[in-house]
């Protein structure tokens, strides 16, 4: 059966929601459908601190139902197929669905089997993510009896770039609490060349991984999970460097270096969603092909992308998604009135707050130079220097933001 509607959504997270109520609001006279096939809307920037045991799950999670603006057509399903040509998006159900403007915001999907050994260091319980389970994260850490906690990530994009620190950093600080820290080594191995991107954030981080004594492995590619031994095994990059080396336990074998450990956490390896993998709308590094300033697809002008899985050089993070929804609603707003979309606004800002203790919060705002951009309203939280680690900002994570969330982002209001 082949259904149309002036505008559909495909994507029921942060990025489709916002762009359904905006729209709903801007246009009501048109006919907008959103495909979503979850009953649960996740917000999922909590669970670091889900996985650090200062944050209960069940506040993280809504139904889908309550979240999709009113006059907004719930199509309940998966999308298997996307005809750009065509205009049209084929669902799990054989449903063809036709468009006159399309707006993507399908997100991530996981690949764990991209890092070889990962799912079964999973299986084995050494392996954990609080992008995956952040109470099985948090289980782990809370009985953790001591050994090398290693953190680390894969070569792929993630979302929200910062995660995997933000739950070492805690798990640190519950190390401490446990009586566990003096008989723990806890080691970050990333494949970039610094902790942090902005320079501000990277002075400040730099010395709050001094203070927790944690050993940082710059330039160490994941390759490879050797979950019988527990052993993660890297490859190594022009950009390698050690700081604060730990006595930690390393292997060489076949040109790799492995580390080994007793507790492992990982952001997952992530690609873009399957039924756009043949669509013609990637572009060479497998993201949705958009103009990065005004997120309109370089080939498709009635298609837009946004968030995470976007070609945008910029954090993956719900903040950028905020920023990239008023500039993707106003050039909506101006095909459907027949004029060019030459609204190219975003600068590429994103967020990314990073929770350094229990009661601690950096906040680094950043554009697609990386920049350092701090929103003018911290001032109001007393907040003059959001690049120092600070209780108000731990305060604007654990209660500020879940509430702006639920109550103003998903009503479609940029805040």
């Amino acid at each position: 059966m082949e259904k149309k509607y002036d505008l559909i959504i495909v994507g029921g997270g942060t990025g489709g929601i916002m762009i359904a109520a905006q729209m709903r609001k801007l246009k009501p006279q048109i006919s907008i459908a959103l495909i979503e096939p979850s009953e649960v809307h996740w917000y999922q920037p909590a669970w670091t601190l889900v996985g650090a045991g200062t944050y209960d799950f069940e506040k993280t999670k809504r139904p889908m139902k309550d979240q999709i603006p009113s006059g907004v057509a719930w199509i309940k399903d998966w999308v298997t197929e996307a005809r750009p040509a065509n205009k049209a998006l084929v669902v799990k159900g054989g449903d063809e669905l036709s468009y006159n403007y399309l707006v993507l915001s399908p997100g991530l999907i996981y690949k764990n089997e991209l890092v070889p050994g990962l799912q079964e260091a999973i299986d084995k319980g050494t392996a954990i993510s609080v992008y995956t389970d952040p109470q099985k994260a948090w289980e782990k850490i809370n009985h953790f009896k001591g050994g090398t906690a290693l953190f680390t990530q894969p070569t792929t994009p993630i979302k929200c770039g910062g995660a995997p620190q933000k739950i070492m950093y805690l798990a640190e600080s519950h190390f401490r609490k446990s009586g566990v820290r003096d008989n723990t080594k806890v080691v970050f191995a990333t494949g970039g060349g610094v902790i942090f991107g902005v320079q501000p954030i990277k002075e400040t981080l730099m010395k709050v991984n001094t203070r927790k004594g944690i050993n940082l492995r710059f330039g160490h590619n994941l390759v490879k999970i050797d979950a019988e031994n527990s052993i993660a095994w890297y490859k190594l990059g022009d950009n390698q460097s050690e700081f604060q080396p730990s006595g930690i336990e390393i292997k060489e074998e076949d040109g790799l270096v492995g580390i080994r450990f007793d507790l492992l956490h990982t952001a997952p390896p992530s690609v873009a969603p399957e039924f756009l993998q043949n669509s013609g709308l990637l572009n060479a590094g497998g993201w949705i092909d958009v103009d990065i300033h005004s997120l309109q697809h370089n080939t498709y002008p009635e298609i837009f992308g946004i968030g995470d899985a976007a070609a945008l050089p910029t954090a993956k993070t719900g903040a950028a998604i905020r920023k990239q929804i008023p500039v993707v609603a106003d050039n909506l707003m101006k095909l459907m009135d027949g004029k060019p979309a030459d609204n190219k606004a975003y600068d590429g800002y994103s967020s990314c707050p990073l929770v350094t203790d229990y009661g601690k919060m950096v906040l680094a705002e950043f554009d697609y130079q990386n920049n350092f951009t701090p929103d003018p309203k911290l001032k109001q939280m007393l907040v003059f220097n959001s690049d120092k680690e600070h209780w108000r900002l731990w305060m604007l994570k654990k209660y500020g933001l879940p509430y702006l969330y639920w109550n103003k982002m998903m009503k479609g209001v940029v805040v």
